[in-house]
């Protein structure tokens, strides 16, 4: 189905295209038929934007109505910044853009000070890696701001942490424990280690914390962890809309009464909550009600997202 845009003038149009074209990774085929215009002026324009010398390692071309939507967002939840981001059609490449964006406000936030930084988990914060363009100080520190599933993936939030950990050129502390135990007990009996007490302190102070979230469906790794798989229909039934840190919120963003979230191993929802900076970084359509149900919450102060998202977001009661 092609896209209609309205554009405040040409240099949207080009803004556009170079955007899709140099960042999104379509090709000229298939920004011409979601754009609706001929293959020959897409050429055209990427040509232009080439000779121009507007394409370093990020586009200087602004793209108005994501920032439009971007402070729409940030006025009516209250955020301090909001990133908007074209819609891509491919699953992949939405995640990919919407990290580096991450990416890059990270690095605005960090700017090289002495600091501690707080990451979550999930493929889309996987990616903010690549466009972090700073280095802490030596007496900086990243932290895991989860426990671990047992199955590995890049996605882990031990593989995420480090890293970010090794780009920023600092050492990693890791809440290395399953982010779910078997009940509150066990939870209890896992923290009385010293040092895991110690990095979940640690999650507590750092200055930044950079985060994602997750629908309840079959597709993620978390609903993929036996006891959260086992337990799932009851979650649901207590009107879970998706997982935060590993913890259930209702669409108000209020964590639901169940044993699961008295027993995981991460920064609770409430304690980001008082970060300085603390940073959602999440897309796509199936993730609008746990990304609304955080923001009412009131968890973060920044959001990076994808149009569809904000547009979504701007709809309906807040």
């Amino acid at each position: 189905m092609k896209e209609h845009f309205v554009f405040v003038d040409d240099e949207q149009e080009r803004a556009r295209v170079a955007w899709l074209y140099f960042i999104g990774g379509q090709t000229q085929q298939e920004i011409a038929q979601r754009m609706n215009i001929t293959r020959l002026k897409v050429n055209k324009i990427i040509r232009q934007v080439r000779q121009s010398g507007q394409i370093q390692i990020h586009l200087s071309l602004p793209l108005v109505d994501c920032i439009e939507l971007a402070e729409k967002v940030s006025a009516r939840y209250g955020l301090m910044e909001t990133v908007v981001v074209p819609d891509l059609h491919d699953y992949l490449d939405q995640k990919r853009v919407i990290g580096e964006a991450a990416g890059e406000m990270a690095s605005e936030l960090i700017g090289g000070r002495d600091m501690g930084v707080g990451i979550g988990s999930g493929r889309t914060l996987s990616f903010a890696v690549r466009s972090l363009r700073v280095r802490l100080k030596p007496e900086s520190w990243v932290v895991g701001l989860t426990g671990g599933v047992t199955s590995g993936s890049s996605t882990n939030s031990f593989e995420v942490a480090t890293a970010f950990a090794r780009a920023l050129g600092v050492e990693c502390h890791y809440l290395t424990a399953p982010i779910y135990c078997a009940n509150p007990e066990s939870r209890n009996a896992i923290l009385l280690n010293d040092e895991l007490t110690d990095v979940l302190a640690r999650t507590e102070i750092a200055d930044i914390g950079l985060v994602s979230c997750g629908p309840l469906n079959s597709d993620t790794s978390l609903t993929h962890i036996r006891i959260v798989k086992d337990n799932l229909d009851s979650v649901l039934k207590l009107g879970a809309v998706g997982e935060f840190m590993g913890y259930f919120l209702d669409a108000q963003g209020r964590p639901i009464n169940h044993f699961l979230n008295d027993s995981i191993i991460a920064l609770p929802p409430d304690k980001l909550k008082l970060k300085p900076a603390s940073v959602l970084v999440s897309g796509g359509l199936n993730k609008i009600p746990i990304i609304r149900a955080i923001l009412r919450g009131g968890y973060v102060n920044r959001l990076v997202t994808n149009e569809g998202v904000a547009r979504a977001l701007l709809q309906g009661p807040r």
